[in-house]
């Protein structure tokens, strides 16, 4: 039976099966997580404990698919800004900058986003249960809404009151139920919970997925570029092939599907067996939004082609304009009657919930196979069940408080702040790159990110090549360490060739939000002059 449970994890690198054009593999698409060589000369030169008198476990004789793993997000830029940060607090004053602001990375209660009063309540009634005794039940209404009290009641129900016991594989069948009505309620067509699977996150439903979807080395997944480095560290992983395709800059962000034609066409040309196409949307890192009518094209191009959708939807709740809504793939898919096997993705952890940390999400599995579906439920089963706090907030997430009940009013006050203060630091980022020379940014039509495009002088770039560096990601190097903003280059995600960028979320404090910005200006301007050419 161990057999069944095998996961393909070959040893292979992630090469990209793209044109020429993209002039990379995929691997270089973040930067290095940490030093190889030193790390390599540690392990070689240390370890006892062996007959031999060597590691068994050495950098050479471990997995080489994790080996190659990279993930810019969490890569050397945060590294560095972690180590500035201890800095700072050893040695006040060192530096020139008093904090460390970290736009690296979509984690909003890090950067001071407030949690959702309601949850938080519910959360702590479930965790010590004895509030909700006969004994103490008086005093805990005099400090909790009934509606939270029930809440608590309900979801205790689903776990035999300790939500430190395990739960169904799957998820709480009851929270699955919920998750279900919340997609019915979204996009007018029915959901069963039986097609739900929650996770713990959204990430571990993408991994899942991909592990389900590679057989061998040369199955390949189509992703966009830019793209979210968990994508291309996972194909990495489970040793698939990454099958890359561009995003339309100049249209914000739209997908071309002349260009998905191409890029299909040579990748299953050089003997690619391309099965799924990832879409982002709304996009990280991006913060485009497509339009239906593009979604529509791409539900198209997958019947055609024969192609799984995974639709990465974490962010449709961090919409802010009104010509792109959000429009779920589930939706339009039911819409065209269309049989596209199709995996959908929602996640706690950005919208105004912004919970990273308790590790909560789901996968909506449509028009699967049956024996695929119990497949995956033998896979999600290897991991017992998800997080039981992550689950219960995404029963919040999707069944919130309604209006009539006790918490509703502080809900929709506490949500609609959250939102509109993200809406507001979205547009003035956009503006402040814009203002700026040699910068250009797309507006921020939802998620939680600029990505501007920065034209860096020439002295520069042959500079950090000198130095065997990626030019935006010494720029980036230079920013933290003159700032203390720590953002991540666009080589980081994947970009055109011959362009620059790079991602910054705009969750720092609103009422920090000016200095934030007026820092990142007096170093792009000092940058620039430093580097213009003289007259």
């Amino acid at each position: 039976m161990l057999s069944l449970l095998a996961v393909n994890c070959a040893a292979r690198t992630v090469v990209a099966t793209y044109p020429a054009r993209a002039g990379t593999t995929l691997r270089s698409l973040s930067t290095t997580v940490g030093p190889k060589q030193g790390a390599h000369a540690n392990v070689a030169s240390t370890g006892t404990g062996t007959a031999g008198g060597a590691k068994v476990l050495t950098i050479d004789s471990m997995n080489p698919n994790i080996r190659e793993m990279e993930y810019a997000v969490r890569g050397a830029i945060p590294i560095l800004a972690e180590k500035l940060r201890e800095q700072l607090k050893t040695h006040p004053g060192s530096l020139p900058f008093k904090q460390i602001t970290a736009c690296n990375i979509g984690n909003p209660q890090q950067l001071e986003q407030k949690p959702l009063t309601f949850l938080r309540q519910v959360s702590a009634l479930m965790e010590y249960t004895d509030l909700l005794s006969p004994q103490m039940i008086d005093t805990t209404r005099k400090l909790f809404p009934e509606d939270a009290i029930e809440r608590a009641r309900r979801n205790l129900s689903y776990v035999g009151n300790a939500v430190g016991a395990y739960t169904q594989s799957l998820g709480i069948y009851e929270v699955r139920q919920d998750v279900a009505r919340f997609i019915e309620e979204r996009d007018g067509f029915p959901s069963s919970p039986d097609n739900i699977c929650l996770t713990s996150g959204a990430s571990g439903a993408v991994e899942r997925v991909i592990d389900m979807l590679v057989s061998s080395p040369d199955v390949g997944i189509m992703i966009p570029i830019p793209q979210y480095p968990l994508y291309t560290a996972t194909l990495a992983h489970v040793n698939a092939q990454a099958v890359p395709y561009y995003l339309q800059e100049d249209k914000d962000w739209q997908l071309s599907i002349g260009d998905l034609e191409h890029s299909l066409a040579e990748a299953r040309a050089k003997g690619t067996d391309v099965r799924a196409l990832v879409v982002i949307n709304p996009g990280n890192p991006t913060g485009g939004c497509l339009l239906e009518s593009n979604i529509a094209e791409i539900v198209r191009f997958c019947e055609r082609h024969r192609l799984v959708i995974m639709a990465d939807e974490v962010y449709q709740a961090n919409i802010y304009t009104e010509t792109n809504p959000f429009v779920s793939f589930k939706k339009v898919v039911a819409q065209l009657g269309s049989d596209v096997e199709l995996f959908s993705f929602h996640s706690i952890s950005k919208g105004m919930v912004g919970e990273c940390g308790r590790r909560g999400g789901y996968y909506e599995a449509v028009n699967i196979d049956e024996k695929v579906m119990g497949q995956l439920l033998k896979l999600a089963s290897v991991s017992l069940c998800p997080n039981v706090q992550g689950q219960m907030a995404v029963d919040i997430l999707v069944n919130p408080p309604r209006p009539g009940d006790a918490s509703y009013a502080q809900y929709k006050a506490e949500v609609d702040d959250i939102y509109e203060s993200m809406k507001r630091r979205a547009k003035k980022l956009a503006k402040a790159f814009n203002s700026l020379p040699n910068m250009s940014c797309n507006d921020a039509q939802g998620a939680m990110y600029c990505f501007p495009r920065v034209e860096l002088p020439q002295a520069f770039v042959d500079e950090a090549k000198a130095k065997g560096q990626q030019p935006d990601s010494l720029y980036c190097m230079q920013m933290l360490e003159a700032t203390g903003i720590s953002v991540v280059p666009g080589s980081g995600f994947g970009q055109y060739p011959g362009t620059f960028h790079f991602r910054s979320t705009f969750l720092p404090p609103e009422n920090l939000f000016d200095d934030f910005i007026d820092g990142f200006k007096r170093f792009h301007l000092g940058f620039i002059a430093r580097y213009s050419p003289k007259i």
